[in-house]
């Protein structure tokens, strides 16, 4: 990344490319390609197929039907039997797409709301703040309770 940067800098500089291919001791064509292109050149590695992958449709049928189903009981449905850990990962990847709303997380996460509660005592009932955390891997609405 740091030679198509430097290869682009001294062709704007004026410098022929013949030279800085000399100069930096890599291929004429090597410059031409750098100077034509719009981005620096990205490994991309072609996926392959893994241990999991003739596992995963039928890992995918039960998320949809229960998402919420461990890691470790869909490997005992589908009769998995390589490393627990490998497939528990495989299965976190995938399970944030089959993840049902929850109603309670109506709210961005963080954000303080406001919501009512009887206060013992025969008091009106008071604003309280509400704030969504994670706990757990999971978003939970904690309510803050006053001291009084």
């Amino acid at each position: 990344m740091e030679d198509w940067a430097l290869i682009r800098r001294l062709v704007a500089d004026g410098v022929p490319q013949r030279q800085v291919a000399r100069q930096l001791g890599i291929g004429r064509s090597t410059v031409a390609r750098a100077v034509a292109s719009d981005a620096p050149p990205k490994y991309e590695r072609r996926p392959v197929p893994t241990s999991f992958s003739p596992f995963e449709p039928r890992v995918r049928e039960l998320l949809a039907e229960f998402p919420e189903m461990p890691a470790t009981v869909i490997a005992e449905r589908v009769e998995w039997e390589g490393s627990i850990s490998w497939f528990r990962d495989n299965v976190r990847v995938l399970r944030p797409q089959y993840r049902r709303p929850d109603p309670a997380e109506g709210q961005l996460a963080g954000s303080a709301t406001q919501g009512l509660r009887g206060v013992p005592g025969g008091r009106t009932a008071k604003p309280q703040p509400r704030y969504s955390v994670l706990l757990n891997c999971r978003w939970v609405i904690v309510s803050v309770w006053p001291p009084w």
